[in-house]
């Protein structure tokens, strides 16, 4: 590694602006936006655009977690992808094996953290999030380019951690008692209640806690909460030895998975296809609060 070392997972904007420009650094825009399907169903769009438009901290690429950073041939929308994927998909925005890498996004970090999550599964851990992402840069009058930036193609090899990621049977285990892990839904409150959501059947997986991503950040700043908010907030499952996090489909479970490790929990594992999955198996049992 000969990029500037990273303090944390998470960095500060100001880190950022100290280091800017720095050789070996790379800044990734990992942005993904809500939409809504022509069905009225909600889907999701590639930041491009916006990246492109609206502008992108200096010298930032952009990586689609759409396409590139997900497998297309999955059963679920942003499945992880295969390792020989994420290789190609790492090389493809210029990072190599000995780049420090700075990822954020436009909304609220489960998007930059969604990709920090998959370098760090792919057994590279120089990768942190931008705490507050382009809101904060930008509400501190920081500079922004417009136009997209050209990735400097570079070669990656990764070293798989598959105990970073479980699957529907374990999580079942878990239910059934024959496995010992916390379980945490990072969804909204309503979605984890069973009051709304956009899946066949609504609710939460049996026993989870209730820990919802859009909470963990200031909503003017979308920067992280301090760390005793974030341990009131976990406090039900920071004794656990292992704990599963899990959402829709892998994504602000990684929100979750980011906080936890800032807290110091060095067991945790994403569910990757979540409910989409666990919903979608009828034999499978949801839990609600009425």
């Amino acid at each position: 590694m000969t990029g500037p070392t990273l303090p944390a997972p998470l960095v500060s904007t100001q880190w950022l602006a100290d280091h800017l420009g720095a050789d070996d650094l790379l800044v990734i825009d990992a942005t993904v936006l809500p939409s809504v399907q022509p069905n009225g169903r909600p889907g999701y769009l590639s930041g491009h655009e916006q990246y492109i438009i609206d502008g992108h901290i200096p010298g930032a690429v952009f990586a689609d977690l759409i396409e590139v950073f997900s497998d297309p041939t999955g059963g679920y929308p942003f499945t992880r992808p295969t390792t020989q994927q994420f290789e190609d998909a790492a090389g493809s925005v210029g990072v190599s094996n000995e780049t420090t890498v700075v990822v954020y996004d436009n909304v609220v970090g489960q998007w930059a953290s969604r990709l920090w999550w998959l370098f760090r599964a792919c057994g590279y851990d120089n990768v942190a999030v931008l705490d507050g992402g382009l809101l904060k840069w930008r509400s501190e009058e920081r500079e922004t380019d417009i136009g997209h930036v050209e990735p400097v193609a570079a070669t990656f090899t990764a070293t798989e951690r598959p105990e970073l990621w479980v699957d529907k049977a374990f999580v079942e285990s878990v239910v059934a008692g024959d496995a010992e892990a916390a379980l945490v839904c990072a969804l909204p409150p309503a979605e984890f209640s069973g009051e709304a959501g956009h899946r066949a059947r609504l609710g939460h997986i049996p026993g989870s806690v209730s820990a919802p991503a859009g909470r963990l950040v200031d909503r003017q700043t979308n920067a992280y909460l301090s760390e005793d908010a974030l341990r009131s907030a976990f406090a039900p499952v920071l004794s656990q030895e292992r704990i599963v996090t899990y959402c829709a489909g892998g994504i602000a479970a990684a929100s979750d998975a980011l906080a936890l490790t800032l807290l110091g929990h060095r067991n945790v594992a994403i569910y990757d296809a979540s409910l989409n999955e666990w919903a979608a198996d009828t034999d499978l049992p949801l839990a609600t609060e009425a």
